[in-house]
């Protein structure tokens, strides 16, 4: 069984080239809410993001377990189209999903998961569907064009989109309820003042 304190640790995937922006609502509203943020890179040595940010991640990949886990969150990168760097992500992705660990990609990262085949026979979105289509994919069929999707564990993005992917992430893990939940998307995705009123009335 999943123990309390398992399931309030969340995996954030690191790597260089990571767009570091793209995660910032979800690692920064799950801390909020009680989740500790962990950071995982291809080793323990120090990683460098797009907008030049270093991040020293608390554990390599080969350490991580999805029992140990609530959720994988996977950050687009330029290192997700320039070669087979990240594959082992992606294939921890699948370990993730075989347990019934959720993971969260978002950009680059859905195109790692699709070349992993994990896309084939799930609802999923990115960027836009021709860009998922050079990958070879088997699930064109599945794309689905939204800001956001959830199908079965996993969630995609696309890149414009991390108030979305939060959304998602939020609602699967059970963050906010749905009147909160549509609050606070609202609020930080249409900036909408009335929603004030729900987030702090709750």
């Amino acid at each position: 069984m999943t123990s309390t304190s398992t399931r309030a640790v969340v995996h954030l995937a690191v790597y260089d080239t990571l767009a570091d922006w793209e995660t910032g609502y979800t690692t920064a509203f799950l801390a909020q809410n009680g989740y500790r943020v962990r950071t995982v890179g291809p080793e323990r040595e120090p990683v460098t993001s797009m907008g030049g940010l270093r991040v020293q991640p608390d554990l390599a990949l080969a350490e991580l377990r999805p029992e140990d886990s609530a959720l994988l969150i996977l950050p687009g990168a330029g290192l997700w189209d320039a070669g087979d760097d990240l594959a082992p992500f992606a294939r921890a992705a699948r370990d993730f999903l075989d347990a019934e660990v959720p993971v969260a990609a978002i950009c680059g990262a859905t195109a790692g998961l699709a070349r992993e085949g994990l896309l084939d026979d799930r609802a999923h979105t990115s960027a836009v569907s021709f860009y998922l289509a050079a990958t070879g994919y088997g699930g064109g069929a599945r794309y689905v064009d939204a800001d956001a999707v959830t199908d079965r564990g996993l969630i995609t993005a696309g890149p414009t989109e991390p108030v979305a992917l939060a959304r998602e992430v939020f609602g699967l893990l059970g963050v906010y309820g749905p009147e909160k939940l549509g609050a606070w998307y609202r609020l930080f995705h249409d900036s909408d003042p009335s929603a004030y009123e729900v987030l702090e009335g709750e």
